[in-house]
């Protein structure tokens, strides 16, 4: 049987739409996430980014793979059930941690985030593959905008850099240019959310979210998971997030002294 926040419905519109509304997932860790958040803007990593585009208001700030480091994200990924509902959602046994990501929007924000899928800018590929994006503010305008079926794409989309807008890795041939969902008429989902919901979508569904022109922070964190089939892959060039040093090599499974087995049924 599902973990009672999973329906079978839900593991079915996750196969098929490649991302599912979650409710209350992180709903008893809101706090603590607040906590971990505020840590991390005051204390960035070496991945931290200002996103701002000449001409851009607000401030939109990122920042990943930290969860060692900050001990309230930690604590929320081994005690809310999010291992669980990865599992039930991806139809796999295991569920490996990959990293997380923490996206701030403060108030007046115009920068969106651009479209694109997520997969491309990692060293990891499978079908199973969830991420987990919680809004820990009420969203009205920025929260995730999701393109149903995307994950399901025979090739994947152009890997780019926010700000610059430059291909992340050359392209030849392998990528589809960044599409234009709405002009090209394309099935975008988005929820209406509370903090502690979370988004569940596929590594290769193509997703962005508006700016932030509210007079209220969008603080979100982000949990990226792999299951059973996951594994090592080369990419044309640095990936994001890079994992120097990591020795790997193609179509291994990821170390699990650096991306640890969250749970085996």
């Amino acid at each position: 049987m599902p973990h009672p926040l999973v329906s079978p419905e839900m593991i079915e519109t996750y196969r098929n739409d490649g991302v599912v509304l979650v409710k209350r997932l992180f709903a008893d860790h809101v706090d603590a996430l607040r906590e971990g958040v505020a840590r991390n803007m005051a204390d960035p990593g070496p991945y931290a980014s200002e996103n701002k585009k000449e001409g851009e208001t607000g401030r939109f700030f990122d920042d990943y793979c930290n969860w060692s480091r900050i001990p309230e994200f930690r604590q929320v990924i081994q005690a809310s059930p999010v291992a669980e509902v990865a599992s039930d959602l991806m139809e796999s046994r295991s569920v490996q941690m990959f990293h997380d990501h923490v996206l701030v929007k403060e108030p007046g924000t115009s920068m969106a985030t651009p479209w694109h899928q997520d997969g491309p800018y990692y060293f990891v590929e499978g079908r199973q593959t969830i991420s987990f994006w919680s809004p820990l503010d009420p969203v009205t305008q920025a929260t995730l905008r999701c393109v149903a079926g995307s994950h399901l794409w025979e090739k994947e989309v152009l890997p780019t850099r926010w700000v610059s807008e430059e291909g992340f890795f050359p392209d030849e041939g392998q990528y589809i240019a960044v599409p234009d969902p709405e002009a090209e008429g394309m099935r975008i989902v988005e929820f209406d959310m509370e903090p502690g919901d979370a988004v569940a979508f596929n590594f290769r569904t193509l997703h962005g979210a508006r700016g932030n022109q509210s007079d209220s922070r969008r603080r979100a964190f982000s949990l990226r998971l792999v299951g059973d089939d996951a594994r090592y892959v080369e990419r044309p060039g640095r990936t994001s997030p890079p994992f120097p040093g990591h020795d790997m090599r193609a179509g291994q499974r990821l170390r699990e002294d650096w991306f640890p087995i969250l749970l085996n049924r």
